[in-house]
């Protein structure tokens, strides 16, 4: 909407005209950007990963973890990692690493890795799980992530 240049606005109206022609635009453009419930598409597959509730330490530091994923098709090798933390200690221990299958599907992940002897113990633990995708640019390898999940389990000795 323009204004004649010959029209005069007093200046303590012009900020109620701004506050009203960027409402007035606002509503405009969420009309506009909100499509109709009946052409809603349906939501795409989303590629997760999860950690079970549970993880396995034996006495020699081998811990087992596990877990679900899911994604889709992808141009390079795609892993699911795991690392473990516990307690207050800043140091995370990966744990093995799983060829994933991307296929859309829900898949089953186990990984198992052994960490320093006393570094992890039976009880609250810290998990990160990662679906990480190993593509090539311009012959280099470079991680691309599609999921990661991070949640308190509980280690028990096995």
């Amino acid at each position: 909407m323009s204004v004649p240049a010959s029209a005069s606005v007093s200046g303590s109206a012009r900020p109620v005209l701004i506050r009203a022609a960027a409402c007035a635009a606002l509503l405009l453009g969420t009309a506009v950007a909100v499509p109709p419930a009946a052409s809603a598409a349906p939501a795409p597959v989303q590629e997760t990963v999860t950690v079970g509730s549970k993880g396995r330490i034996a006495d020699g530091g081998t811990v087992t973890l596990s877990g679900t994923y899911r994604c889709l098709d992808a141009s390079g090798p795609v892993l699911v990692g795991s690392s473990v933390h516990q307690g207050t200690a800043h140091t995370r221990y990966g744990v093995g690493g799983t060829l994933a299958v991307c296929d859309g599907e829900t898949h089953e992940w186990e990984n198992t890795g052994r960490v320093p002897s006393g570094a992890l113990k039976a009880g609250a633990a810290d998990v990160e799980a990662t679906l990480i995708e190993l593509r090539s640019v311009d012959g280099l390898l470079l991680p691309v992530f599609h999921a990661v999940h991070q949640q308190k389990v509980t280690l028990v000795r096995s």
